[in-house]
C-alpha cells in the first residue's frame, strides 16, 4: 500500500511517498520541501497537494495532517491559515468563513478521486510512534503547540490544549510557541516546556509521554531530567511517517 502523506504547518509543507506493509513503514520518495504561501485559502491547499500528487502518481490514498481543530475531516477551527500574513498577524474574517467548517478531506477525495483521511498534524505524529496500551499523549513543540492522545491504540476526540489560558489574554500556545522560543532563548523556553509538563500531567495522567515536533531537539536536557522513562522525544519526521498508520488507528 502506497501513501502520499502531506504535514501542513504553519511554517512549511512537507510531503512524502510511503510504502506500508503491516505496521512497517518505509519512506520511498522525499518530495520537495514548501514553505507555506502566505495567504493560503482552502482553493490553495487543495492546489498544493494536488501538485504533491501529480508527483506521485502511484499513490493509493492520500494523508494530510492539519493544524488547528479537526473532526471527521472537516476543520472546526484552525490557527495561522486564516492569517492573510502568517501566524500571529491578524486574522482575517474572509479566511475564517472559508476554512472555519470546511470539509477538506471530501474536498481532496472528490477533487483527485483517492481515499483521503485528514486529521490534526499532531495525531499524525502519534500514529507514528504510539504502542497501543494504556494512554499515550503526544506533544509537538513548533510554530505552536500541537498536541494528541490515544487510548489503547485508538484516537481520542482532539483537544486544543495550546488554547488553554497561562494568563489573561496570553494562551500556551503564545508562551510555549516559536515566536516566544526566539524572544527568550532556548535554556528559558525548555523551562517553560517543563512547567507546561508537570501542570499537564495531573489533568491528563499519562502512561506515556511523547514528545515531537521541530523544536522538539531544541529542549534542554535537564529540563527533562526531573521526569521518568514515561517521557521519550520523537523524530520530527514522525508528522509524515505517521501517514500510513494513521489509517489503522483512526
Amino acid at each position: 500500500m502506497k501513501t502520499l502523506a502531506v504535514d501542513c504547518g504553519g511554517t512549511g509543507i512537507k510531503a512524502a511517498v510511503l510504502s506500508s506493509s503491516g505496521n512497517r513503514v518505509r519512506v520511498i520518495k522525499e518530495l520537495d520541501y514548501l514553505k507555506t504561501p502566505y495567504p493560503i485559502s482552502p482553493s490553495k491547499l487543495i492546489s498544493i497537494i494536488g501538485d504533491f500528487i501529480s508527483q506521485s502518481p502511484k499513490v493509493q490514498r492520500l494523508t494530510v495532517g492539519l493544524p488547528g481543530m479537526i473532526r471527521a475531516g472537516k476543520v472546526v477551527v484552525i490557527p495561522h491559515y486564516v492569517n492573510p500574513n502568517g501566524p500571529r498577524t491578524r486574522a482575517s474574517n474572509e479566511l475564517k468563513k472559508l476554512w472555519y467548517g470546511f470539509d477538506l478531506q471530501t474536498a481532496l477525495c472528490r477533487k483527485y478521486s483517492i481515499p483521503t483521511l485528514v486529521l490534526n498534524d499532531a495525531e499524525i505524529h502519534a500514529a507514528a510512534v504510539v504502542k497501543g496500551k494504556g494512554l499515550e499523549l503526544v506533544l509537538t513543540f513548533g510554530t505552536g503547540l500541537g498536541s494528541a492522545i490515544y487510548l489503547d491504540g485508538k484516537l481520542a476526540p482532539h483537544l486544543e490544549i495550546s488554547h488553554f489560558t497561562v494568563r489573561v489574554g496570553r494562551t500556551v500556545d503564545m508562551w510555549i510557541g516559536e515566536i516566544a522560543r526566539k524572544r527568550i532563548g532556548n535554556t528559558l523556553w525548555s523551562r517553560r516546556v517543563k512547567q507546561l509538563i508537570q501542570e499537564l500531567y495531573p489533568m491528563v495522567i499519562w502512561d506515556r509521554l511523547y514528545i515531537g515536533g521541530h523544536n522538539a531537539q531544541r529542549l534542554k536536557k535537564i529540563a527533562l531530567r526531573s521526569f521518568d522513562g514515561k517521557v521519550q522525544i520523537i523524530p520530527n519526521s514522525a508528522g509524515v511517517t505517521g501517514g500510513a498508520r494513521a489509517w489503522k488507528l483512526k
